[in-house]
């Protein structure tokens, strides 16, 4: 309305985000976490952290912008179906991506990672009624925003195994600062939450590589200087 122009540089932490993505799947179906802190903790359990492989598996993509597309060009090394849902964009389907309807993900995904922006549509799109969907247990990632997933709904798919693991870089309850979340009283779901061993979080940082931080003002400053040098 006032002629201003807005540039975003999502192509700048792009790579980042699919990164942490695939690690955290990777990491969840190999229990590594888990592994980890039982080893530190004097305990070698081999029979309780067998893992789940992610070949053959098929993994929905819900969003497919910047960072889901980027996330699926990054399951190509893995002999998976990727299926992507986006509501906005049609034709994107290609050697990495099949483009899908949610009835074709609720009925054949074993994994959902969402990649979309937060807005009145998107709110709480994962809650019951959503993983009531599914026709199989699933992996859940978010790495998109944090009020997309409700946490309430986690932890009951974790209870009633209709989730088999998630992983959140990103909670329903950040604010404009997250870093002072544990100086207050925590919600209720969160703490059950924590209380499951099938979970990876981390600090919304799924962008937030030594590479991503100078890439994101690079990409931006082509943007600009592009823009002016076409006036």
């Amino acid at each position: 309305k006032n002629q201003i122009v807005l540039f975003n540089s999502p192509e700048g932490n792009r790579n980042a985000v699919a990164e942490h993505a695939l690690g955290m799947l990777l990491s969840l179906m190999n229990k590594l976490v888990k592994g980890n802190t039982e080893i530190l903790n004097g305990e070698w359990n081999r029979e309780g952290n067998r893992g789940d492989e992610l070949d053959g598996k098929t993994v929905g993509i819900i969003g497919y912008g910047q960072n889901g597309s980027a996330f699926a060009k990054k399951l190509s090394g893995f002999d998976v179906t990727v299926l992507a849902y986006d509501k906005y964009k049609t034709g994107f389907g290609d050697q990495f991506v099949t483009e899908s309807s949610l009835e074709m993900i609720f009925k054949h995904a074993d994994i959902i990672s969402f990649h979309v922006p937060q807005n009145d549509e998107t709110i709480y799109y994962f809650n019951d009624a959503f993983l009531a969907n599914f026709s199989k247990p699933i992996y859940l990632l978010n790495v998109s925003r944090g009020k997309i997933v409700s946490v309430k709904t986690v932890v009951k798919g974790l209870k009633n195994k209709q989730i088999i693991g998630a992983g959140l870089d990103v909670l329903e309850y950040e604010d404009g600062s997250f870093e002072n979340f544990f100086l207050n009283e925590q919600p209720s779901e969160f703490k059950d939450l924590l209380k499951f061993q099938q979970i990876i979080l981390s600090p919304h940082v799924a962008g937030w590589s030594t590479q991503s931080y100078p890439r994101l003002s690079n990409v931006l400053a082509d943007k600009i200087l592009m823009h002016f040098q076409k006036l």
